[in-house]
């Protein structure tokens, strides 16, 4: 990981880098990853240099996984900032498996005039007209996942509720006999950055166990939080010793029919 790092440090490029290695909170353990602050310029619409400020998490499992992006800049707007992560983590996703900093660093100097100029076409992507409006106004959503199975169920938790903290995503993994279900509340955005990396990390392991991406996750349900909805505060793991009892939790959360329409049909 140090190596890939260094390699943008010493290229000599027009724009130069300034890397700091970045001290984890203690709530994360050092076993979790490093984080790097990556300081550059890129030229803005009006011909002139913007600060940069992006801070990448890499997790032990990258580049097989999307690394955290954080965008920061005292000359953008929290929207435009928010949009730069979108298509940096979607340049991000066609660079999986390989060492990804160093190209996304000199892909976002070559592309941020292009993005704050066509936010809706960004640098080439097709989701960032959507991205833009779901910063703006989508408020709190709602997702349901459903997985098949966990053979390294310890770590794969710690996976879940690292990345739901990460993510500020609140909610439930919940667990019922054979039953495996994730609940989560949050800004869209961040649901679907959950999405991408429940589906691209390597968090179980196989029956030969050699280490492998979640391939049988399914969506069960995804809407906007209503009114009738509880309000999660934190993000628990919690196990069910009965149906019932997994039935009560969905009453008490406002998700009566949702429980009878999508997860009892997974008993029968």
């Amino acid at each position: 990981m140090g190596i890939w790092l260094s390699q943008v440090a010493r290229r000599q490029d027009p724009v130069c880098f300034v890397i700091t290695k970045l001290r984890a909170p203690r709530s994360v353990p050092e076993t979790d990853g490093a984080m790097f602050r990556i300081l550059t310029k890129a030229e803005g619409i009006t011909d002139t240099d913007i600060p940069l400020q992006l801070v990448f998490h890499l997790p032990l499992s990258y580049p097989s996984c999307l690394p955290g992006i954080v965008v920061n800049s005292n000359h953008l707007t929290r929207a435009q900032c928010e949009i730069v992560k979108e298509k940096l983590l979607e340049q991000a996703e066609t660079l999986l498996s390989e060492p990804m900093v160093h190209e996304l660093v000199l892909w976002i100097q070559q592309n941020l005039r292009h993005i704050l100029e066509h936010p809706e076409a960004g640098g080439g992507g097709e989701k960032c007209s959507s991205a833009a409006s779901m910063t703006v106004d989508d408020g709190l959503w709602m997702t349901l996942l459903h997985l098949d199975h966990m053979r390294a169920k310890a770590k794969y938790v710690r996976t879940v509720e690292k990345w739901a903290s990460d993510l500020r995503l609140t909610g439930r993994l919940m667990f019922m006999g054979k039953i495996i279900l994730i609940l989560l509340q949050g800004d869209r955005n961040d649901i679907k950055e959950y999405l991408i990396l429940q589906k691209t990390c390597k968090v179980d392991v196989d029956s030969s166990r050699k280490k492998c991406k979640e391939k049988m996750m399914s969506v069960l349900f995804e809407t906007k939080v209503q009114t009738e909805h509880k309000r999660f505060l934190a993000f628990e793991v919690k196990e069910y010793s009965s149906l019932d009892e997994l039935q009560k939790e969905f009453e008490t959360t406002g998700l009566k029919k949702l429980f009878s329409e999508f997860v009892l049909r997974l008993v029968k």
